[in-house]
């Protein structure tokens, strides 16, 4: 039985007392609401009462009663009296048939006392009182430790302990540099995007494309002339960097035909007294074997100047620039004596077994800045100054024969002897050694210049395209000489009109 359920049995016993159900309280309940016991005896016998007797509810001497005085008044009163406001206004409440089938009439309901409720003396607010400080919040336990439990009751399992879930990780705190040269770090802006790379010159490409198309036609019996499409070369001696390229033109890439250019790069000798050769030759256009004859020729006066590269060095270095000029005008003249031999060889005729040379000597000795050029033909030479180009081609001067054939001599039954430098044979004496006049230019380099050697098929555009002569200024005025394939790649530009097979070589100076 629940403790609700045994208030609920008090309150009916009580009301059952209150209102007489019991035989022991109900002759006193009667007798306290309907008079003297006699007179209620008298009527309900149906006997008269005796005279003289009183006949009212109550004692003689007091007058008739406003209210009922029942113990439900007595104590709403008393609830009006000391509980809160309006406690005691509510309705006793009235019983059901069940609990009172002996009375006549429930009494009238007692009028609402009008005294309005005593109200409650305000507190006086206490003067100048310090507000309690609040207590410190205690630090809460680690995640990582868990409440001790308390006693655990009889007759109960101990609780499981369930471990804690790690902590998540914290954020890596930013480091801030400090010190007297620590400067608050700027976001990174994005770079612009490089721009494009430039391919042609003018308003529309040229009509070849830029890859190669087709391979040269080979020879099962002479695959050692087979001639490769670039061919690519540096060094760096003392206060001179040298960057050289020969590439096929572009009509040669698509009709399959052989590079006619030729490039000789070569060192003589060592140390401060090495000299540097390198010689740039162009075949015929449209001749059969035009490679072989630029080849012939880059090869007969790279050896006749490494015969003579100790002499050749100490005149560079001396100035001595009237004895170069003879000097190596005659090894010029052997070398292209020696190419109209050969075609005599070869059964064609000498002037299309020839070929257009230049050449450059440079020391190794980084106190000398003299560089010497010398050939004969066609192409260029420039000199690349604060972003401006210099046409360093030399006047041509020598209009006349190269130096005199030896007489032949008288046959005997010795063995014949060919003349010094030159080759013996038939058709010596008919021919010129070289089919144009001999060029010679000593330049002397600066600290920042760019010496430009090269074939007609870069000295063409160099000269009749300004936009490609200032692209070619702007990609190689910088700091630092370019490496090998930035300068292929800047040597290769192509310009409409201008497809054939180029050669530049380049020296910088520091």
């Amino acid at each position: 039985m629940s403790e609700q359920g045994a208030r609920r049995g008090q309150e009916d016993d009580w009301w059952r007392q209150l209102y007489g159900e019991d035989g022991e309280d109900g002759g006193e309940g009667r007798e306290g609401t309907g008079g003297g016991g006699a007179a209620g005896d008298a009527a309900q016998s149906g006997a008269a009462p005796a005279a003289g007797a009183p006949t009212g509810a109550g004692p003689a001497d007091v007058g008739p009663a406003e209210a009922s005085d029942t113990l439900d008044e007595r104590v709403a009163s008393v609830l009006r009296t000391v509980g809160p406001p309006g406690w005691g206004d509510r309705p006793p409440p009235q019983p059901t048939p069940a609990d009172a089938p002996d009375r006549a009439a429930p009494a009238a309901p007692a009028p609402p006392d009008e005294t309005p409720p005593r109200p409650e003396p305000a507190r006086p607010a206490p003067p100048d009182e310090t507000p309690p400080r609040p207590e410190p919040a205690r630090p809460a336990p680690p995640a990582d430790e868990t409440p001790t439990p308390g006693p655990v009751p009889p007759g109960e399992p101990p609780a499981r302990r369930v471990p804690s879930p790690p902590p998540p990780p914290s954020e890596p705190i930013p480091l801030k540099a400090t010190g007297p040269g620590a400067r608050p770090r700027e976001v990174a802006r994005s770079a612009p995007p490089p721009a494009p790379a430039v391919t042609y010159i003018g308003d529309r490409p040229p009509t070849y494309e830029a890859e190669p198309a087709a391979l040269p036609a080979a020879d099962p019996a002479a695959l050692d002339e087979l001639v490769p499409d670039t061919a690519l070369e540096g060094a760096q001696y003392g206060s001179l960097t040298l960057r050289a390229a020969s590439q096929r033109g572009d009509s040669a890439r698509y009709r399959g035909d052989v590079r006619r250019d030729a490039l000789l790069t070569a060192r003589f000798g060592a140390g401060r007294h090495a000299l540097i050769l390198v010689a740039v030759a162009t075949g015929r256009p449209a001749v059969e074997g035009a490679h072989r004859a630029a080849r012939d020729a880059c090869g007969w006066i790279g050896s006749a100047v490494g015969r003579s590269y100790t002499q050749l060095a100490e005149d560079i270095r001396a100035d001595r620039r009237g004895d170069l000029k003879a000097g190596l005008q005659r090894l010029t003249d052997r070398s292209y004596g020696k190419l109209r031999a050969r075609a005599l060889e070869r059964g064609g005729p000498p002037e299309q077994y020839t070929a257009a040379l230049r050449c450059l000597l440079l020391p190794a000795d980084p106190d000398c800045r003299t560089r010497v050029f010398f050939g004969v033909g066609a192409g260029g030479l420039f000199r690349l100054r604060d972003g401006a180009w210099t046409d360093l081609e030399p006047v041509a001067t020598d209009h006349g024969t190269p130096d005199p054939i030896p007489a032949p001599i008288p046959v005997t039954d010795a063995p014949a002897r060919p003349g010094p430098g030159l080759p013996h044979g038939p058709g010596t004496a008919e021919y010129p050694a070289r089919p144009e006049p001999f060029l010679f230019h000593a330049a002397f380099g600066r600290p920042g210049d760019a010496l430009l050697l090269c074939s007609a098929g870069l000295a063409d555009p160099l000269r009749q395209e300004p936009a490609f002569a200032a692209h070619l200024a702007d990609r190689w005025s910088t700091p630092e000489p370019p490496g090998l394939v930035p300068f292929l790649a800047t040597a290769q530009l192509r310009a409409k009109g201008h497809a054939k097979d180029r050669t530049a070589v380049a020296v910088w100076e520091a």
